[in-house]
């Protein structure tokens, strides 16, 4: 049986990710990159389908864990009868080629360890052929994929894996390197590792140093930025959703997606989040990442591309792999990049606006980008699309996606405006007049009191919180406060916000899931507008609390299993948590209800 999502934790040196199981069995790497095959997929299937372990051999072992300070250095400890020892993980930063490495930490006593490497690539379908290079090293290739082991300790093959068995005494301390390369190249040069830790130390600590957070929760909000910039691809700017595909949003369902790519959706909430926390380079390459990703013709625009800005995703299941506690199927790729998402539009000028508003300098050519984008748009914001929750259902006027189109009219004309650039703007103040209109007449339910997830239905949907935040209408109208009664009322379970009803819905798929998380990052800021303080604090706190032991947060929890749901460590809960922790700092600052940082049109 795998393990329960929690109990991951994340590595990475902001190019690739590994996934760290808590008794030390790294259990998913992805290399090169983000959206590369997989090395190891034991998280999506059985023990076959490979790892990489070392712990103690006493399987009564008192395992404790977390990152040293603000880094991505994880240290988690195995204490037994015999003594203690600390094992060390890291992917080191500015490395030619992705490497993990591993120290083993004497701490008490004398402590029996095991090392067990069982490499497959392509998602664990495939089995490399192993050469031995030393007493202690190996050569693992397979097609185009080399993985060189380094180790401090002699290897044997056993069941086609390799295995060490080894003993830590107190002062001692053994490393272990494994290091990917193209196999038509040569082998990656070897890193020293106690070398790598001190130099991967100082880098996190430099990054750190830039926070000028000083809300609520710090060690949280630190660790969700942290979390964001392990996210984010150095080379190109990109900011991957998650790490992993196919962790289910209901355990043994077929809700399993592919988030190894970055989402437009996710552009205002992390660039805010990056800017408003003190971190501008990162927020600035993020910003360029978004403007080369739409670079083109804007009817080709879409709501996700690779970490490269890459547009050919097509989905695939991998029918060799069970999933993830039977949850199939398991996909790579994602076939929702080929939908109509309305509300994308909205985010992309909102966070150039954003950006403007905070001072960023603009892009050579992005405002005649911007008008055919606009042009673009006048043009379809009437159809019906998939909405921000990509169902696979038939395409309906989601309100949602509506308000969105709006704020993408209203964002740039205030930009267009506010540097004296030409556009036509008597007709996007129509569409933008006729967009509100409509959605108040037709999203509207005047029986439920409430906004509606489409035009002419009876369901509601968390999105609606996004009215009052982004301004199409301020939190004290009583349609507004009306929409979060009936959320309250419909869509709350043990305290959090579900996405929508599924059985209510036609999204084309089985009912049942989790509880969004940040649908209830954004019930607390609309608490915090509606000037309820002390009860957007209350549960802020209480999300808070359930992040897992080394901070990290799943896209779903489960209130009744008590359990992640979904991708994991997924970004848009940890910008949400970031975002709330700022509006929340003001509120209780200035001690009355805070948004965003833009005007609220009258």
């Amino acid at each position: 049986m795998s393990h329960p999502i929690e109990d991951y934790a994340m590595i990475g040196d902001c190019r690739t990710a590994a996934l760290v199981a808590r008794e030390g069995a790294i259990e998913w790497l992805c290399l090169p990159r983000f959206d590369s095959p997989a090395c190891f997929a034991k998280i999506l299937g059985e023990e076959e389908h490979g790892f990489w372990r070392i712990a103690a051999r006493d399987a009564g072992a008192e395992i404790t864990r977390a990152y040293r300070g603000d880094s991505l250095i994880l240290e988690t400890e195995h204490r037994t009868p015999k003594g203690a020892v600390r094992v060390i993980d890291l992917m080191p930063t500015g490395t030619k080629g992705p490497q993990v490495v591993r120290l083993v930490e004497g701490l008490a006593g004398e402590v029996d360890m095991r090392m067990e490497l069982a490499i497959r690539f392509e998602y664990g379908r495939t089995v490399p052929w192993v050469t031995r290079t030393g007493w202690h090293d190996i050569r693992a290739v397979a097609g185009p994929n080399t993985l060189i082991l380094r180790a401090d300790v002699e290897t044997h093959g056993e069941d086609q894996r390799t295995v060490a068995d080894f003993s830590v005494k107190e002062g001692e301390c053994l490393a272990f390197a494994l290091a990917w390369g193209r196999s038509h190249e040569i082998d990656p040069t070897p890193v020293d590792p106690r070398i790598a830790l001190g130099d991967t130390e100082r880098f996190w600590a430099g990054w750190a140093e830039k926070c000028r957070y000083d809300g609520p929760s710090p060690r949280a909000v630190r660790r969700s930025l942290a979390t964001l910039k392990a996210l984010t691809h150095l080379p190109t700017g990109g900011i991957v959703a998650a790490p992993t595909t196919s962790l289910p949003e209901k355990l043994g369902g077929v809700r399993n997606w592919d988030y190894r790519f970055c989402w437009l959706r996710d552009s205002t909430f992390c660039l805010v989040a990056l800017m408003d926390a003190g971190y501008v380079e990162e927020a600035l390459a993020w910003r360029d990442w978004l403007a080369r990703a739409v670079a083109g013709n804007p009817a080709q625009t879409q709501i996700l591309y690779g970490i490269g800005g890459e547009r050919l995703i097509p989905e695939i299941e991998l029918e060799w792999l069970p999933g993830y506690e039977k949850s199939a199927p398991v996909r790579i790729g994602n076939a929702a990049s080929d939908q109509l998402q309305l509300d994308v539009f909205g985010e992309v000028a909102d966070a150039m606006y954003q950006a403007k508003l905070r001072d960023l300098p603009p892009i050579e050519g992005g405002w005649e980008h911007t008008v055919s984008l606009m042009s673009h748009l006048a043009e379809i914001w009437k159809d019906p699309d998939e909405g921000i929750w990509e169902v696979r259902g038939p395409r309906q006027h989601f309100v949602h996606s509506k308000v969105m189109a709006w704020l993408a009219f209203d964002r740039t004309i205030r930009r267009g405006e506010a540097r004296n650039r030409k556009a036509p703007y008597a007709e996007w103040r129509k569409i933008r007049e006729t967009i509100h209109a409509q959605v108040c007449e037709k999203g509207f339910d005047k029986e439920l009191g409430s906004f509606v997830q489409a035009y002419g239905s009876k369901t509601l949907d968390a999105s609606l919180l996004r009215i009052p935040v982004v301004g199409f209408l301020p939190a004290e109208d009583e349609r507004v406060r009306g929409t979060v009664a009936a959320i309250e009322r419909q869509l709350m379970a043990d305290g959090l916000v579900l996405r929508y009803r599924t059985e209510d819905t036609e999204d084309g798929l089985p009912v049942g899931e989790g509880a969004f998380l940040p649908c209830s990052f954004w019930y607390a800021d609309n608490l915090l507008l509606l000037g309820r303080v002390e009860e957007a604090k209350v549960l802020f706190e209480r999300l808070i609390g359930l992040c897992n032991d080394v901070g990290l947060l799943a896209e779903e929890y489960d209130p009744r299993a008590r359990r992640m749901l979904g991708n994991f460590p997924q970004a848009f809960s940890h910008v949400a948590l970031v975002n709330t922790a700022l509006r929340l700092t003001q509120a209780m600052r200035e001690g009355a209800p805070q948004g965003r940082k833009q005007p609220v049109p009258a």
